[in-house]
């Protein structure tokens, strides 16, 4: 054996080795239960970062560790189109070349995003496997697969066959600079300080941020226990600038202590006044269109912008004296959660999901131990969603996704839902003639579907393997994935997609700070590897904190764990070069403890990964290796060393196994050297020590 280990000469071709072999597909046997996790799959539109670095090394340790202990064990991998998330990351990459998605026609933008994405899920693919990822390739899925778009598209009939889809006239979240709308999963909210204008509307006073959309009032409204005004409910307004007249009604739903009291209701631009629009039969006016600017107003502000028009409205109202005051004001407001430009509440036809008897039946699972989250606080996070879930807007303004499989009928205007098929005639006038829908689903959607659809791909896998085993992702995407794939399995299968859900922390560096290219303390995990190593990398994944919370990361955690990689490298060299027995070996009490000790070690180990305890389980490894056996034992028997041969070997091949879902490269590259011919078989598919 060389001198110290050298990862760059070694990952590939162990990695090669391992396909060759077939140790990532299952051996599906009817008498076992089998392990299954469901990679949650990467978003094919850029390299992996370091959080994916850190759930892929969580996934693999822990599907190399049930392998090993002789599970059918599966862990099938994917990619994700990822919708708008895609398309933002792809007009950004037009905008560098000075060009804009306006340019081109529908198929000819889609087809460009089609080739990028190609080109970037092989590039992914590979970084998957430089991580050491032990997932089966045979299986390996995409969202836009044309038999994952057929069970998707069966999912969305089945809904509306069951009068749970409807396409319906509502305020939904729109992003006037991503040109769609959202659900109310995708909006953030963020405090900032706008000004709050009184206004005056002749009989009574109203206080507003929102000036330029005065044309869409369709009334004011006060609350029905407030004394000041109970004399005004049923009387007139008159809206600055027009002159239109409007009723004053009384609601609940005004807040008394706010402004003046009396709320201008505007219910195309805001979800309260929308509520109390349809409470009282008001007709709505949307003074804002799709691209963010002024529509069905005086002739003046008519394609202006929303903030250009807010600018031209004061400057009108000024002049007449029709701003009784000004004040600033602390408040929340919705901005998209990408671009991060403030949301426009506005009146849209979309296509939503029922969601409350899907919710019911989700939470449901959850409450009776169906599905089980190891740390209950999540457990807690997905309750509070599921109570307080919307009806979902499933539809999108974009290109790039699966198009929703809904045709409407050229004469009747009737909409025709199928599983992907033209109609070949309408059902409510017998018109052969129709325009499918231009809009994409959400690809939450989609992705709620992605335990069983990706089972459902290769014959005999559903049976098998659902419900899966266990479902790990970031804590971030609670509400967007995991409560909806509990909702939709059960939906659609009749059972859980998953039996237990783990829930990993973000990655942040060495001073806690969240990373990110603009505070310039991005760790580039793709470098870390090929600097480091990928088991180096691995071990810094899970090091130092539970597997739920925030980790720090720095160069210099990746390099102690290359020592690491290093140390076990020369304690197996100092074994393995001097690997011959003494024709009568004894064993004595130095060998009696480090066998008692890795018993010991062996046991704690098991127990802490069967209980998603990785950081424990990596120290309790590490401590044994570095300090028990190297350290303290080797030191003693250096002068008994062909003596003590018998108990060197078995005490460095236990270790190999224990370390080997850790760091699997390493590894696997020492049993090759020592152990492989006795075995017969490589380290990755050899059984767990007892």
């Amino acid at each position: 054996m060389d001198k110290s280990y050298n990862h760059n000469e070694f990952e590939k071709d162990i990695y090669n080795l391992w396909e060759k072999e077939n140790s990532f597909t299952p051996k599906i046997d009817p008498k076992k239960k089998p392990f299954c996790i469901i990679m949650p799959p990467p978003n094919a539109n850029e390299n992996l970062h370091v959080g994916h670095a850190r759930y892929i090394t969580i996934e693999d340790i822990l599907t190399r560790y049930f392998r090993m202990k002789g599970y059918p064990t599966l862990w099938l991998p994917g990619a994700d189109h990822a919708g708008i998330e895609t398309q933002y990351v792809f007009e950004k990459k037009l905008k560098e070349q000075g060009k804009s998605r306006f340019q081109f026609d529908h198929d000819t933008l889609y087809k460009m995003i089609w080739d990028y994405v190609e080109e970037n899920k092989v590039k992914m693919e590979d970084q998957l496997k430089k991580l050491g990822s032990s997932c089966d390739w045979s299986r390996n899925a995409f969202t836009l697969n044309p038999k994952i778009i057929k069970i998707v598209y069966k999912t969305f009939k089945k809904l509306y066959d069951d009068d749970l889809i409807y396409r319906g006239e509502r305020i939904v979240n729109y992003c006037t600079k991503c040109g769609t709308a959202y659900s109310q999963l995708e909006v953030d909210s963020v405090e900032q300080e706008d000004n709050l204008y009184y206004l005056n509307y002749g009989t009574i006073k109203i206080a507003t941020t929102r000036p330029e959309t005065i044309f869409a009032d369709v009334a004011v409204a006060v609350n029905p226990k407030d004394k000041r005004y109970v004399n005004l409910i049923g009387k007139l307004a008159t809206i600055p600038l027009t002159g239109r007249k409007i009723p004053i009604i009384s609601d609940s739903l005004v807040d008394k202590e706010f402004g003046t009291g009396a709320l201008k209701i505007t219910p195309a631009h805001d979800p309260t006044d929308f509520e109390i629009g349809l409470k009282n039969n008001l007709s709505p006016i949307s003074v804002i269109d799709d691209n963010g600017r002024i529509i069905n107003s005086p002739e003046k502000y008519v394609g202006l912008k929303i903030n250009e028009a807010r600018e031209e409205v004061i400057t009108d109202l000024e002049k007449l004296n029709l701003i009784v005051k000004i004040e600033k004001i602390k408040h929340v407001v919705g901005v998209c959660y990408k671009d991060k430009s403030v949301i426009e509440p506005k009146i849209s036809k979309q296509w939503f999901i029922k969601i409350k008897s899907l919710s019911k039946n989700a939470l449901n699972a959850i409450t009776d131990k169906k599905v089980r989250f190891a740390n209950t606080r999540y457990e807690k996070v997905a309750k509070h969603w599921l109570k307080n879930l919307k009806d979902w807007n499933i539809s999108r303004q974009i290109v790039w996704g699966i198009r929703i499989p809904a045709f409407r009928c050229n004469k009747c205007l009737e909409w025709t839902i199928t599983e992907g098929e033209t109609p070949k005639q309408c059902q409510f006038c017998n018109n052969d003639s129709f325009t499918q829908d231009v809009d994409t689903f959400d690809t939450w959607f989609s992705s709620s579907q992605w335990p069983f659809a990706t089972l459902k791909i290769k014959k005999g896998d559903f049976e098998y393997f659902y419900p899966t085993t266990l479902m790990e992702t970031g804590y971030d995407i609670i509400p967007f994935w995991v409560i909806r794939m509990i909702m939709m399995g059960i939906y659609v299968t009749g059972d859980v997609p998953f039996r237990n859900v783990i829930i990993h922390g973000l990655v942040r560096d060495k001073f806690g700070q969240k990373i990110s290219k603009s505070k310039g303390n991005v760790v580039n995990p793709l470098e870390m590897t090929e600097k480091y190593g990928s088991d180096a990398l691995r071990m810094s994944m899970v090091w130092g904190a539970l597997i739920e919370n925030d980790i720090s990361l720095s160069e210099e955690n990746i390099k102690g764990q290359r020592n690491f990689a290093n140390k076990v490298w020369n304690i197996s060299r100092f074994i393995l070069d001097n690997n011959q027995a003494a024709k009568s070996a004894k064993t004595n009490e130095d060998d009696k403890w480090i066998r008692k000790e890795l018993i010991k070690t062996i046991g704690k180990v098991t127990t802490l990964i069967e209980k998603y305890k990785l950081s424990e389980a990596s120290y309790e490894i590490y401590d044994f290796i570095w300090h028990k056996f190297a350290d303290i034992y080797l030191e003693k028997v250096k002068d008994r060393k062909y003596e003590a041969s018998k108990t060197l070997n078995y005490v460095l091949k236990s270790s190999l196994k224990l370390l080997h879902p850790f760091m699997p490269f390493v590894t696997e590259k020492i049993w090759q050297i020592g152990f492989y011919k006795e075995e017969k078989t490589l380290l990755i598919n050899s059984s767990w020590p007892k």
